[in-house]
């Protein structure tokens, strides 16, 4: 006899999401592809269709070779993220916010795009950094990109810290630089105390930002992955969704949102 219709997956994770009371969401490249920012890994991401980008991203690269800063700034100030919106799935974790279900939101994206969808920046963890920042290698100084943008456009192909004469970088992680302890340590500590985390848009292939995964699945978490693509995590999982994310997650979360909390 033919087997029982395999239910819905987004009724699943609605379900899933709608009995959970302290979700941490772990956001990735993908839920901003829709914003038309590239993602980096994909079939045509950055990364993907140039390697050099890849080099430049690599702190010791960055830091030795002028002429990859010059190229890092000049990529920077054509960056597409600058005039980016937050999509649906931004919005619709700003609607789970709303709900009184998000204890954290841990993003590996630097663009921005959570805090400009309305989500308190105080359960935001930009575990990668901030492209919106930069930062002085040499003496910590810290400050909003912009200014430091004009200088660029004005002329100057690898400009340095006002201050100390220091080289200045984006405030993101690069290949070879430690994550923020910090921003780590309240990344994992929520992981520990969460009811369900909520994978959307990412490979959870780059750690230690992945490692959160089985960190909640071990304390008894359930897990909900939206991807389109499979992960390594996807056989934990409690639901699996393959659908666009801009399309999935509103619809994850309304259905959380009408879902009666059971046993």
């Amino acid at each position: 006899m033919p087997g029982h219709p395999r239910e819905d997956p987004i009724a699943v994770a609605g379900r899933l999401v709608g009995r959970a009371e302290r979700i941490v969401v772990l956001a990735g490249a993908g839920i901003s592809t829709e914003s038309g920012i590239q993602d980096f890994r994909g079939p045509d991401g950055l990364w993907t269709r140039n390697p050099e980008a890849e080099r430049r991203a690599r702190l010791e690269v960055y830091m030795t070779d002028k002429e990859a800063r010059r190229r890092s700034w000049e990529h920077r100030l054509e960056s597409p993220t600058w005039a980016a919106r937050p999509n649906a799935g931004h919005e619709a974790l700003v609607a789970l916010e709303r709900l009184g279900k998000l204890d954290t939101l841990v993003t590996q994206n630097i663009d921005g795009l959570h805090h400009l969808a309305g989500n308190d920046p105080g359960k935001v963890i930009e575990i990668h950094g901030s492209m919106r920042e930069v930062v002085c290698m040499a003496c910590g100084d810290r400050g909003p990109a912009g200014p430091t943008l004009e200088r660029v456009r004005d002329g100057e192909d690898d400009p340095a810290c006002l201050l100390c004469g220091g080289i200045l970088k984006s405030a993101t992680i690069s290949f070879g630089q430690s994550l923020v302890a910090s921003d780590l340590f309240r990344a994992e500590q929520a992981a520990r105390r969460c009811d369900l985390l909520l994978a959307v848009g990412t490979s959870l292939g780059v750690y230690p930002a992945a490692g959160l995964v089985p960190l909640a699945h071990d304390r008894g978490a359930p897990v909900v992955i939206v991807n389109a693509q499979p992960t390594p995590y996807d056989f934990i999982a409690g639901a699996v969704v393959r659908e666009r994310l801009g399309t999935a997650l509103p619809a994850i979360v309304e259905a959380a949102a009408a879902a009666r909390v059971g046993p």
